[in-house]
C-alpha cells in the first residue's frame, strides 16, 4: 500500500465520520430546536414549575403577599420616623394607592405573563404563516436544514469535508449545534424570570427598588422578542437563491441575533462565555 492509498483511506475515514456525525445532528436536534425557540404559555405548565412549586402553583404569590405586609409595616415605621426627623416621605394615601395597585398585579402576575407569552407566540406564528405563503416552506428549523442540504448539494453525492460544500455544511451543522445550547439557555432563563415575576411586581411598590422590575422586564422582553425575529431571518434564508456565502451569513445571523437585539433593547446575553457576567449585572442598580 503506497502513500497515496493511505492518504485516500484517511480522507475517506474522516469524511465518513463527519458525514455520520452531521446526519445524526440533522435527524435528532432540529425538532427540539423548534420547540425551544417557538413556545407559548405552555412553558408555564411543564415539569420545571411543577417540581419547583409543588402542588400549589401560587406559593410564590402568597410569599409576595406576605412581603407586602412587611413593606407596609416598614412604611409605617419610616413615616413616623420621618415626622420626628423632618424627612420627606410619600404621603399615606399615595403609598396606599400604590400598594393596592401593585398587590393586584402581584396576584395576577402569572396570568399577565401568560397573556404576554400567548401574544408573543401569536406574532411569531403569524410571521411563520405569512412566510409559508410567500416561500412555500414551513418556517422552522427542521424545514430549514432540509432546504440547506439540498441547496449545498449534500444529498446529491458523497460528503467531502475538504470541499467547499463540505466546509459550508460543517459550518451550518456546528452553527445549529451552537443554537441548541443558546436557545436551551434562553428557555431556562425565561422560565426563571417567569417564576419570579411576583417579586418583580413587588419591587415597584418602593421607588428605591423599582430598578429590579425595569431590569427584569427588559430582560424578559429581550428574550421573548427573539421568537419574533428568528422566523424573519429564516424567511430571508429561504428567499436566497444560489448564493452559498449568503446561506452561511444567514446561519451566522441566527447565532448572533441575541447580541443584535441586546444592543437595541438591552437584556441578557445568551453567549455561554458572557452569560455569567450578564447575570451579575442584573442585580446591580
Amino acid at each position: 500500500m503506497n502513500q497515496t492509498e493511505i492518504v485516500d483511506i484517511i480522507i475517506k475515514t474522516i469524511n465518513t465520520i463527519f458525514s455520520n456525525f452531521f446526519s445524526s445532528i440533522d435527524s435528532s436536534i432540529y425538532d427540539n430546536l423548534d420547540s425551544l425557540v417557538f413556545f407559548n404559555s405552555d412553558i408555564m405548565t411543564n415539569n420545571f414549575f411543577s417540581k419547583f412549586l409543588g402542588n400549589n402553583k401560587n406559593s410564590l404569590i402568597y410569599l409576595s403577599d406576605s412581603m407586602i405586609i412587611a413593606v407596609a409595616i416598614f412604611y409605617v415605621v419610616r413615616f413616623y420616623y420621618s415626622n420626628m426627623v423632618d424627612a420627606n416621605v410619600e404621603r399615606p394615601h399615595q403609598f396606599l394607592f400604590k400598594l393596592l395597585i401593585f398587590a393586584f398585579f402581584i396576584n395576577f402576575s402569572y396570568f399577565i405573563i401568560e397573556q404576554i407569552l400567548n401574544l408573543n407566540f401569536l406574532f411569531s406564528s403569524s410571521i411563520q404563516e405569512i412566510g409559508k405563503n410567500v416561500t412555500g416552506f414551513d418556517i422552522n428549523f427542521s424545514e430549514l436544514i432540509v432546504s440547506l442540504n439540498k441547496k449545498i448539494d449534500i444529498d446529491s453525492g458523497e460528503f467531502n469535508l475538504f470541499s467547499f460544500d463540505g466546509i459550508i455544511k460543517s459550518f451550518v451543522s456546528v452553527g445549529f449545534f451552537n443554537l441548541i445550547f443558546m436557545y436551551s439557555l434562553r428557555y431556562v432563563f425565561v422560565q426563571v424570570l417567569i417564576l419570579f415575576s411576583p417579586f418583580a411586581f413587588l419591587s415597584l411598590i418602593n421607588s428605591t427598588t423599582a430598578w429590579i422590575f425595569k431590569n427584569w422586564f427588559r430582560t424578559l422582553c429581550c428574550l421573548l422578542v427573539i421568537q419574533v425575529f428568528v422566523p424573519l431571518v429564516i424567511i430571508v434564508i429561504f428567499c436566497i437563491e444560489n448564493n452559498k456565502i449568503l446561506y452561511v451569513g444567514g446561519i451566522y445571523t441566527l447565532i448572533k441575533i441575541n447580541d443584535y437585539i441586546r444592543e437595541i433593547f438591552g437584556g441578557i446575553s445568551l453567549n455561554v462565555n458572557q452569560n455569567f457576567g450578564s447575570m451579575f449585572s442584573l442585580i446591580k442598580k
